[in-house]
């Protein structure tokens, strides 16, 4: 049936109606109902949040060198969104990205709305690129920026600084993981800020639609109590001695017994923190602290200390040292030379073995014990540091009947490095034990002083006249007649002591001739600048050589020389020998053996 042309004007109307009415049922559908879910959707796609990365703060040492710095670098993001021509962009970025041109453009063709590509583009490079792609048209890499870390004095100093790492390799920024950079990780990181922004469809931000935006929290400035002019003189004595005696580990440390401060920490093998890609985990390790090594001989200035302060010995005490052989629990313990009766002084000036056993057999077990631990030997010493071990030092009551002879000679306990000279510390800093300190303050951004870190006494381990006495038999170690000459430095006093240890076998008992040989002594003798170990872990030396007195006192002999001459410290007069020194009147009387 055919329509007039009235009826059909009439069913258009209608029809036109009808349409217009869906569209706009939909649009008010669209506008009011999925008004949220839409806006949400566009927000999704058009709107990101962006990271504004705080920077990371420096690490310095005392006198405000730089030990570890930021380089701006730009991170380099794909989205795969606003990829509009993979093949030509890929062509144009291999070079500047070094990424095969096949493998980048499997890359942009098949990355979501972000995928970081890189994390640490050189920024003269991601400008360079950036400018090439505008000229081109191109989209799809963006470029924010972001920093890296920088060691400028490469492997020195490593074990203590650290360095940085992804914990994930998707993690967009560095975590510190070794040393300060992850004790102190979170001060050193700061707080990112963000940044809500809009793009349009090429990716390009609509500046007038910048939403939320706060900015970072720089991180902290950490100064250390290192000071590199020490630094550089240990590392490289060990260095030289690393390479020549080619021994399995070497480890020096440098503090000031008065403060406690750690001037200089060295460990070989070391590594540099700016190329871990070739790092083996052994030349990671910090030996100064992770290390349990039997301290030979240089343990012998406990027991002489204890007898001294408990009374059962005093300065003119004379002990039978068994003419150089000593039948006990069943075992003879010897000394390197036959001695008959000898005073204190001369026990710790000879290193004897048998001297210091009787001393403690004097003690007795438990007396004994606690001032091992009184000495900081069997607890972590507190350093900020991470990863410290306490020693093994067994209670009495798990000792077998040589172990009371042993142990004086540095046998049967195992003790760190930094232990040994804390301990040495307590003899040059009048009898009271520090606290090791390696950072000496922290600092904002703006250079205010969030923590001042003070030297802090941990206890009285003896008075000061008994480490007054123990201190004028340690100079007669370097001495005409002492076990270490080779520790003198022309025109100052040096007292010290050193050590020898037989290796432990892992399989149990000793290893057939392997030592750990050691020299541990602060100069000058009568007012302490510095104590230092040096610290030689089975080197490749004739056997018969293989001691601490002429493989670890020559090197402490000349990281002390030129420690002097960079502190500027004044020579003494040509030193006279050395003679004991009479306990003052109120001295630890006792006994004479």
């Amino acid at each position: 049936m055919r329509l007039k042309s009235g009826q059909r004007a009439v069913f258009a109307c209608w029809l036109l109606g009808i349409v217009f009415t869906g569209f706009s049922v939909r649009l008010i559908h669209l506008q009011v109902a999925k008004h949220a879910e839409y806006s949400a959707l566009a927000a999704r796609k058009n709107s990101i949040t962006q990271t504004i990365p705080a920077r990371r703060g420096a690490i310095l040492d005392r006198n405000g060198e730089v030990l570890a710095a930021n380089v701006p670098v730009r991170r380099v993001i794909i989205d795969g969104s606003h990829v509009n021509n993979a093949a030509k962009l890929a062509e144009l970025a291999a070079p500047y990205l070094d990424i095969p041109v096949l493998d980048l453009q499997k890359e942009l063709t098949n990355a979501g709305k972000y995928k970081v590509l890189k994390h640490d583009l050189a920024e003269e490079k991601a400008l360079a690129l950036q400018k090439q792609m505008q000229a081109s048209s191109l989209r799809g890499l963006y470029f924010p920026p972001n920093n890296t870390r920088l060691y400028p004095n490469g492997p020195m100093l490593s074990h203590v600084i650290g360095f940085m790492s992804r914990k994930d390799p998707n993690d967009e920024f560095l975590s510190g993981v070794e040393g300060i950079e992850r004790i102190f990780d979170d001060e050193l990181h700061g707080q990112d800020g963000f940044r809500h922004i809009e793009k349009d469809r090429t990716g390009r931000e609509i500046v007038i639609y910048r939403g939320q935006e706060q900015m970072p929290h720089h991180g902290s400035q950490i100064a250390l109590t290192i000071d590199m002019g020490l630094q550089t003189i240990l590392e490289n004595e060990l260095e030289a001695a690393y390479s020549e005696l080619k021994p399995e580990t070497a480890v020096g440390i440098m503090v000031n017994p008065k403060t406690g401060e750690i001037l200089a920490l060295a460990n070989r093998p070391s590594f540099d923190p700016n190329v871990m890609s070739s790092i083996r985990p052994e030349q990671m390790k910090n030996r100064a602290i992770l290390d349990m090594v039997e301290p030979g001989s240089t343990f012998k200035i406990v027991v002489a200390a204890g007898a001294l302060n408990e009374r059962v010995v005093n300065d003119k005490s004379k002990i039978f040292c068994e003419n150089g052989s000593f039948l006990y629990g069943g075992r003879i313990l010897r000394d390197h030379h036959g001695y008959g009766n000898m005073s204190v002084f001369d026990i710790l000036v000879k290193s004897s073995n048998i001297g210091s056993a009787k001393m403690a057999l004097m003690m007795g077990g438990d007396k004994y014990y606690e001032y091992v631990r009184r000495f900081g030997f069997g607890e972590r010493s507190g350093v900020e540091l991470p990863g410290e071990i306490p020693g093994l030092v067994h209670p009495p009551h798990r000792w077998d009947k040589l172990t009371i002879t042993r142990m004086p000679m540095g046998h049967s306990v195992a003790v760190t490095p930094l232990q040994m000279v804390m301990a040495m510390s307590v003899i040059a800093n009048g009898g009271k034990l520090m606290r090791p300190q390696i950072v000496h303050s922290i600092k904002d951004e703006h250079g205010n002083v969030v923590r001042d870190f003070q030297p802090e006494v941990v206890r009285e381990v003896v008075p000061e006249n008994v480490a007054h006495f123990v201190g004028s038999a340690l100079k007669g170690v370097t001495v005409r007649g002492g076990t270490a000459t080779l520790a003198q430095v022309a025109g100052f006093e040096v007292a010290g002591k050193t050590g020898t240890a037989q290796k432990v076998d892992p399989k149990g008992g000793y290893a057939s001739g392997k030592y750990v040989v050691s020299f541990l002594g602060y100069m000058p003798a009568d007012d302490p600048e510095f104590v230092c170990l040096i610290m030689v872990d089975d080197a490749k030396i004739s056997s018969g050589m293989n001691y601490g007195g002429l493989v670890a006192a020559p090197i402490f002999s000349r990281v002390a020389e030129k420690a002097a001459r960079y502190m500027n410290l004044i020579p003494a007069q040509p030193a006279l020998p050395v003679l004991p020194v009479a306990m003052s009147p109120n001295a630890n009387g006792g006994s004479q053996q």
